[in-house]
């Protein structure tokens, strides 16, 4: 390496130690927030418990210890002796790309050192799960964090010991850390209280032109979201229209990124008028938007709009993850107050309506860290969607966070183009009433699925009163919202249900265009009270769970198809064309600015 790596690489280390002191004194750096101070006390908390317990079972750790040292010496000799042709003692799960670059299996001191990391991984994992009477609570937050800790020293984290990242710092004589060192720079400046490291060419992408273009017309606007109307496709639509409620934790157009796995374009293609909801970005002036005002001032009002505009007096509606639970709350409020529904059928995508199964974000759902976040919600106005955005990157840190730490800051690699990345860096912030109300009423204290637990409008939300269909389709490997939890959710529900399980995730389970043919789905007529028992009499089918779905809608529309639907009426005139205003505002958002005073004032 020359002297100009040196020079160069220092240089940019001078102006990031810079960055990192001045973030301590304003207060921004992590370590000085409410929740991380709530987090290292409730961390404490659950170690003291944990050595306690583990201090009352010395034999059991005695053993332990004896059998990771045995299987130390057992590596050590496997390494020295294996002469390239014995395989590895300690292996990666299958789903571990950690550990691709054929040195780590070749090489004597890359094996040892892989070796020795997953079984210490392992043998951490085995403690933490053999250590009786500690509280199940308590195992949960000391193993997820402990896996973020674990992962977090992982030897393909660092230069000396990621034989990839060795070879790559002398080849290009340093520069891959001095390219690096500015992305991180660049990142550093962009996020909020924890690094947001970015996924994607930010540049690459322009809403309303190469994603979210699926044409169509805004043609209603409050100061929660935008209603869309989409162009149709085909002469005749089916009679009933659909409204689509995403969550406001993500900006919609998830549903409609490019026309090959749009979901809103396949909707349209099938001869159905797509409505879609496009929430607002919230800023400090939104600091009071509650859950409650969400589902009246969100859902209700775009479900009249829908309504008025096509003339019917029935529509089906869909909500994705918590969209699905202000769907869900909105029908429970029609019962309540004894109104005609207005809703055919539901359709809950990923949705929650039982909090007793959170998923891995369970170990940040306790009272302590709740409050912590409470406190520094009404503080700021709202939470941050940035740092939101790292959480549930965190909850596969692997995959979604260090994967990208390692691309980018060492191997000094621009981020790929990809849609879904896009959009996943495309963060959205959350009122703060409403995050709180999120996280103590329907994540603590599960009071959704209780019929006196949530007033909107002045009632309880009985969950068990709705009678309107529905549809519930989850996925296997979904971890922000158990398909196990979605499903004892849907038992809450007082109507019919159909279940579905699809194969994937969150994200990629949910956007799977019938043209790939990628993931199949589980499905099973026969309800059963747990969803295991469900899931082994259920039926395996190959193909995207879409057309299943459209074939459940059409039992709820007539024969009889109209003429396709021109954009609004004289209510609900054209306000601009789709993806419309508040798609396009962006974190963070500084008030005022030229584009959130427009909106403001079009509002």
């Amino acid at each position: 390496m020359n002297y100009n790596f040196f020079s160069d690489y220092f240089a940019k280390l001078q102006d990031m130690n810079n960055m990192w002191w001045k973030e301590l004194e304003t207060g921004k750096a992590a370590m000085n927030t409410p929740v991380n101070k709530a987090l290292n006390e409730i961390n404490l908390e659950d170690t003291a418990e944990l050595i306690g317990k583990a201090a009352a079972q010395p034999a059991k750790l005695a053993q332990l210890q004896l059998d990771w040292w045995e299987n130390q010496m057992k590596i050590l000799q496997n390494v020295t002796t294996q002469n390239g042709d014995s395989s590895d003692l300690i292996k990666p799960e299958k789903d571990d790309k950690r550990f691709v670059d054929p040195a780590w299996d070749n090489e004597m001191f890359y094996n040892y050192l892989k070796q020795s990391y997953l079984l210490f991984s392992n043998t951490m994992k085995e403690t933490i799960e053999s250590i009786d009477g500690l509280d199940e609570k308590a195992k949960e937050r000391i193993g997820f964090f402990s896996r973020q800790a674990i992962n977090a020293l992982s030897p393909t984290n660092f230069i000396t010991t990621n034989p990839e990242l060795a070879r790559l710092t002398f080849e290009t004589n340093g520069q891959n850390l001095v390219k690096g060192m500015e992305l991180l720079q660049e990142d550093m400046q962009a996020s909020a209280d924890v690094l947001k490291i970015r996924m994607t060419n930010d540049d690459a992408f322009q809403l309303g032109e190469n994603v979210a273009n699926t044409a169509g017309d805004v043609v209603f606007k409050n100061e929660l979201f935008e209603l869309i109307q989409y162009k149709p496709l085909t002469e005749k639509v089916k009679a009933t229209p659909l409204l689509i409620v995403p969550p406001f934790i993500n900006k919609y157009y998830i549903l409609d990124l490019r026309e090959k796995n749009s979901m809103v374009r396949w909707l349209v293609e099938q001869g159905h008028t797509v409505f879609m909801m496009s929430w607002r970005n919230p800023d400090a002036s939104m600091a009071d938007v509650d859950f409650e005002n969400y589902v009246l001032d969100g859902v209700v009002k775009a479900v009249d709009a829908v309504v008025d505009i096509t003339g019917e007096k029935q529509i089906n509606a869909a909500g994705y993850c918590i969209g699905g639970t202000l769907l869900g709350a909105a029908l429970g409020y029609y019962s309540a107050k004894r109104m005609r529904s207005r809703v055919k059928s539901a359709s809950f995508f990923t949705t929650l309506l039982d909090f007793s199964q959170p998923g891995e974000i369970g170990a940040y759902i306790n009272d302590p860290i709740v409050s912590a976040i409470e406190a520094q919600n009404i503080t700021q106005g709202y939470m941050d969607g940035r740092s939101l955005s790292v959480t549930f990157s965190m909850l596969r840190e692997n995959s979604l966070y260090w994967n990208y730490y390692i691309n980018n800051y060492l191997k000094g690699n621009s981020p790929i183009d990809f849609d879904l990345l896009y959009w996943n860096g495309d963060s959205t912030n959350v009122a703060a009433a409403c995050h709180n109300t999120l996280l103590r009423q329907l994540y603590l204290e599960n009071k959704l699925k209780d019929p006196k637990g949530i007033k909107v409008g002045g009632v309880y939300i009985d969950l068990n009163k709705i009678k309107v269909p529905s549809y519930f389709i989850s996925t296997e490997d979904d971890h922000i919202a158990l398909w196990q939890g979605t499903y004892r959710g849907a038992q809450n529900l007082g109507s019919k249900v159909t279940f579905v399980l699809g194969e994937s995730g969150h994200i990629a389970g949910i956007v799977n265009h019938p043209a790939k043919n990628k993931y199949g789905f589980w499905v099973n007529g026969k309800p059963e009270a747990d969803p295991e028992s469900w899931k082994n009499g259920a039926e395996r089918h190959d193909g995207s769970w879409w057309g299943h779905w459209n074939d459940w809608m059409a039992g709820f529309d007539s024969a009889e198809q109209v003429d396709a639907r021109n954009a609004g009426n004289a209510n609900y005139p054209v306000i601009c064309q789709a993806p419309g205003r508040y798609v396009l505002q962006t974190l963070p958002i500084e008030v005022p600015n030229a584009l959130e005073a427009e909106v403001i004032q079009e509002a």
